[in-house]
């Protein structure tokens, strides 16, 4: 059995079409992936007023679950200190590992839900390697689309 997830990041995004996003694809939980989901650069996505904004204009419910999200010395690395892609993707995915993330959730709380980070698009964001990583840990039950 599959389970249809989707994934989106809130930068380059105005409101509008972030929500209108989420609506449209019926998203019913956003679990936010975010290690630090309270920045002011967060704007409309920061954790103290998501939660509101999902269920009233998306009817979505919202869960923080740092345990999906990179380590701060990752995060350093790459962000910061303007690090390789591939360096941070076998670190994150060893980071994953690590933790065990295949044995501590499972498929279904992926149902209806959209894993959401700050990157604009998921093609160097660590959401598009969570999704990887569970779908081989798995034998891609994940169904994934990006919003």
């Amino acid at each position: 059995m599959q389970v249809d997830v989707t994934t989106i990041g809130f930068t380059q995004s105005s409101a509008a079409d972030f929500f209108g996003r989420l609506r449209q694809a019926g998203v019913k939980r956003v679990m936010d992936i975010r290690l630090h989901n309270t920045s002011q650069l967060a704007g409309f996505a920061k954790a103290g007023d998501l939660p509101y904004f999902l269920k009233e204009l998306c009817g979505a419910d919202y869960v923080h679950q740092p345990l999906l999200a990179p380590t701060e010395d990752i995060l350093t690395a790459f962000k910061k200190d303007k690090g390789d892609w591939n360096t941070m993707r076998h670190r994150f995915m060893s980071l994953m590992a690590e933790r065990r993330i295949e044995s501590r959730l499972e498929p279904a709380m992926f149902a209806g839900s959209c894993l959401l980070c700050s990157e604009a698009l998921p093609h160097q964001c660590h959401r598009q390697l969570v999704c990887d990583y569970l779908n081989g840990k798995w034998s891609g039950a994940l169904s994934v689309r990006h919003l």
